[in-house]
């Protein structure tokens, strides 16, 4: 009989919120809440649900992983990744390590759900859909027109088309038409058709993942195979191509908390407080004065400190990419 498992994708660093998440230890990891970190919070989300539980990470933060979950007491299968090669390999990885019939949960590790029973619901759905054949993902139901999400159009549970992150004026367009969803980056399907999918549309990665798979030790991967694996997501490989992709549209609260504006509006909504102007402080227990400033953020850390307007926290990855070509330490 067919397990479900639930693969862990964990190899992001979440560059929108530096300085909080670095390298040696990313935001799905960061106890920045009171039920602990994200990490901690998807494993325990997904116990229920599933019978196994796989780990999709990098080198770099495999160990943060094996904490929580030996915390937790949950057995796993550890994949570790040598080099990130985005999530099209990371999940060929781990269809790889299942039986043909089993079903993948597959999520990310770094979001937030409020909702237990309508998320219960839809992982069930979508694992109904998945018995069928079908790779399903999952849509968020939009609150604003939010233009750091991608958009999936549908029709019941067809997809009519994945879009990019939109301006804002297509946000708003997408919002009055009312049949888009946020796309979650979360999906299931039997470990087998995933790969059939996948060799068919690119089977320049299926091959690449495949060869580096096969000459894994103990979970870890050869990073002179890993480089010859295509760089390319999941959305781009099989989701937009596809004619077996099926959506459930969800009804939980959900937040990828992909930057800090997302992140504040978390905190504020679980009683974080802010002053009278609307200012929030992270990192520190000093006290700080804001002087004509409203909806501002300051994030301290022992080596950096950052200020910004919370409707511009998506340019916080700008900085990231600076330090980063600089070869700096402060996102290590």
């Amino acid at each position: 009989m067919s397990n479900i498992t639930h693969v862990i994708l964990s190899g992001g660093v979440g560059s929108r919120l530096w300085p909080l998440s670095r390298k040696s230890n990313p935001k799905q990891y960061l106890n920045l809440f009171k039920e602990g970190s994200l990490f901690g919070m998807t494993v325990l989300r997904n116990k229920a649900l599933c019978e196994k539980v796989t780990v999709v990470g990098n080198c770099d933060n495999y160990q943060l992983s094996k904490e929580v979950l030996e915390s937790q007491g949950v057995a796993y299968t550890d994949i570790i990744e040598a080099t990130p090669r985005n999530t099209a390999a990371a999940i060929a990885f781990a269809a790889f390590a299942a039986e043909p019939d089993d079903i993948l949960l597959v999520t990310p590790s770094d979001h937030v759900i409020v909702g237990e029973e309508a998320y219960a619901q839809a992982i069930e759905q979508g694992i109904e859909k998945a018995r069928e054949g079908y790779i399903v993902t999952f849509g968020i139901q939009p609150t604003r027109p939010e233009t750091g999400y991608g958009y999936i159009e549908f029709e019941n549970d067809r997809v009519l088309s994945f879009r990019e992150k939109p301006n804002q004026d297509t946000a708003e367009d997408f919002i009055e038409q009312g049949n888009f969803l946020w796309n979650s980056g979360m999906f299931c399907f039997r470990a087998d058709t995933l790969l059939q999918e996948l060799q068919q549309f690119e089977p320049k990665v299926y091959a690449t993942a495949l060869a580096a798979w096969q000459h894994q030790k103990d979970g870890k991967l050869d990073e002179h195979l890993s480089k010859k694996i295509p760089s390319i997501s999941i959305d781009y490989a099989v989701m937009e191509r596809s004619k077996k992709i099926r959506v459930v549209a969800t009804e939980f609260e959900w937040s990828d908390l992909g930057s800090f504006e997302a992140l504040y509006d978390y905190l504020l909504s679980t009683g974080y407080s802010v002053d009278e102007q609307g200012n929030m402080v992270l990192g520190s227990d000093m006290y700080t004065a804001f002087v004509g400033l409203k909806d501002t953020i300051v994030v301290c850390t022992d080596d950096a400190l950052l200020f910004v307007q919370k409707e511009k926290s998506q340019d916080v990855k700008k900085i990231y990419n600076t330090l980063e070509k600089h070869q700096s330490k402060l996102i290590d």
